[in-house]
C-alpha cells in the first residue's frame, strides 16, 4: 500500500513539473557588457539542481573518504568481538558435551581475546557479562575436573568482574554466580557452606525455586530435616514436585525428622509445629504417637493424637499398606493401656463396635483383643485374640498375640496351653 502511495505522489509530481515545464516561458538574462545572454528559466533551474546534486555527492564522498581508518577500525573490533563470542559459545558448547579441558580452554581464549582488546583501549560493548560468564564457564569446567583452586580463583574473579556492570546486569550475575557455588559446595557434600551461602542471598532470590530446590537438599544432607521440611513445603505450594511426589516427601522428611528426636518433649514440639494437614496423615501421627510413647511420654497427650488414625482402621483404603496398618494398630493399642484412664470406657466401647461392624477383619479382632486385656475381660480378649491369630499377616501382631494368650493362659493355670502358645510366638519372631 505504501509503494502505491509512493508511485502515486511521483506520478503526480512529474506531471506537475512536466506540466509548469511546458507551460514556463520565463528567461534568464546575463548581461556580460558588452554582450548579453538568454537562457530559458527551465534551464537555469535544470543547471542549479545539477550543481547542488554534485555539491552534496562530493560532500558524502569526501566525509566517506575521511572515515575509512574509523570504519576499519570498526571492522576489526567487530571482527575480535566476534572472535572473543565465538570462544566462549565453543566454551559452552564443550561443557555441554562434556568435554571439560576443551570447555575451560575455550573460556580462557575468550578472556584473553577480551583482555587484549581492553589494554589496545577498545571496549567491548558486553564486555563485563562476557568477561563475567567467561570466568564461570572456567569455573564450571574446573568443578568438573575436581580442581578447586582454579575454581574459587575463577569464581572470585566472576564476582569481581560483575561488579563492573550495570546495576541490573550487575545483579543477575552476581545472582547467577553465587547459585553456582552454593551448587558446586552442595556438590562436594559441604551442606554447612552451601546452606550458609544460601542464608546469605537477598531475599528475592532465596526463594526462587533453584535455590530452594538447594537448600532442600543441602538441609538434607546437613541433617536439618525440620529445616528441610519447611522448604520441601514451600516448594510443594510452588508446585515443584508433582502432588504424590510432594507428599512422599514430605511424608520421608517427617519421620527423618522423628528419628533425630530422643526426649518426648521434642516430640510434642515437633508435633505442634506440624500443620494440619500433616497432623491428618494417619500413618505419621501412628509413628510419632509409638515414638513419644517409647520415649516416655505422657499416654494421655498422645491420645488425641490417634483421631486420625481411626476412619482408615475403620474402613482401610487401598493406599494403605499391611504394614502401615499395623503400625496405626500398634499406636492404637500403645496409647490405649491405661484402663483407669477418663476415657477409658469410651474407647473400650468404640474399638468394640468397630470390631463388631467388621468382625472378620483381623486386625480390629486383635486391638480389641488387646483393649479387653487392659481392662480385664479375660473371656472376652481370649476369644478375640485367638481369632486374630488366624488372619494376622504381620508378625510384630502376630507375636504379641501369642504372647498374650500364652499369659492368659497361664492366668488359668493351664500350663499346656500356655506353652503351646508361647512356642508359636517363638516360632512367629524365628520367621
Amino acid at each position: 500500500m505504501r509503494a502505491a502511495l509512493w508511485l502515486i505522489s511521483l506520478f503526480s509530481l512529474a506531471v506537475a513539473a512536466a506540466w509548469l515545464a511546458w507551460h514556463n516561458n520565463g528567461t534568464v538574462t546575463f548581461f556580460l557588457m558588452p554582450y548579453r545572454v538568454d537562457f530559458s528559466l527551465n534551464l537555469v533551474l535544470l543547471m542549479l539542481g545539477l550543481v547542488v546534486l554534485v555539491v552534496v555527492l562530493a560532500q558524502q564522498a569526501l566525509s566517506a573518504l575521511l572515515s575509512l581508518p574509523k570504519q576499519a577500525q570498526r571492522w576489526r573490533l567487530q571482527q575480535k568481538e566476534r572472535a572473543a563470542h565465538a570462544a566462549l559459545l565453543e566454551s559452552i558448547s564443550n561443557f555441554m558435551a562434556g568435554r571439560f579441558l576443551r570447555a575451560r580452554k575455550s573460556a580462557q581464549a575468550a578472556l584473553d581475546k577480551e583482555a587484549r582488546l581492553k589494554d589496545a583501549g577498545l571496549e567491548l560493548d558486553h564486555a563485563v557479562a562476557l568477561r563475567t560468564v567467561a570466568h564461570i564457564m572456567v569455573a564450571e569446567s574446573a568443578h568438573a575436573l575436581q580442581d578447586r583452586d582454579v575454581r574459587q580463583t575463577h569464581l572470585q574473579e566472576a564476582l569481581d568482574a560483575a561488579k563492573e556492570g550495570q546495576s541490573s546486569e550487575r545483579q543477575a550475575l552476581t545472582e547467577g554466580a553465587q547459585l553456582r557455588a552454593a551448587r558446586w559446595l552442595l556438590d562436594d557434600r559441604d551442606a554447612a557452606g552451601s546452606l550458609s551461602l544460601l542464608k546469605s542471598l537477598p531475599s528475592a532470590l532465596g526463594r526462587r525455586m533453584v535455590a530452594m530446590r538447594m537448600q532442600l537438599k543441602a538441609a538434607r544432607l546437613a541433617g536439618q530435616p525440620a529445616q528441610a521440611l519447611d522448604t520441601a513445603v514451600l516448594l510443594a505450594k510452588h508446585r515443584a514436585f508433582t502432588p504424590a511426589t510432594a507428599d512422599s516427601l514430605v511424608r520421608g522428611l517427617i519421620l527423618e525428622w522423628l528419628s533425630h528426636l530422643h526426649d518426648p518433649e521434642s516430640v510434642q514440639r515437633m508435633w505442634l509445629n506440624l500443620t494440619l494437614a500433616q497432623r491428618a496423615m494417619p500413618d505419621l501421627a501412628a509413628e510419632i504417637a509409638l515414638r513419644f510413647v517409647a520415649l516416655g511420654g505422657s499416654v494421655a497427650l498422645a491420645k488425641p493424637w490417634l483421631q486420625p488414625l481411626w476412619a482408615p482402621l475403620q474402613s482401610p483404603q487401598a493406599k494403605w499398606t499391611p504394614d502401615q496398618l499395623a503400625r496405626m494398630v500398634q499406636a492404637m493399642e500403645a496409647c490405649l493401656t491405661d484402663a483407669q484412664a477418663a476415657d477409658a470406657r469410651q474407647w473400650l466401647a468404640r474399638v468394640e463396635a468397630a470390631q463388631q461392624a467388621q468382625p472378620q477383619d483381623a486386625r480390629l479382632q486383635y486391638l480389641a483383643g488387646m483393649v479387653c486385656l487392659r481392662h480385664q475381660l479375660w473371656g472376652k480378649a481370649q476369644s478375640l485374640l485367638s481369632q486374630s491369630v488366624k488372619g494376622l499377616q504381620t508378625p510384630a501382631l502376630k507375636r504379641k498375640a501369642w504372647c498374650a494368650l500364652a499369659e492368659l493362659a497361664e492366668q488359668r493355670q493351664e500350663p499346656a496351653a500356655a506353652a503351646a502358645a508361647w512356642k508359636q510366638a517363638a516360632l512367629v519372631s524365628q520367621s
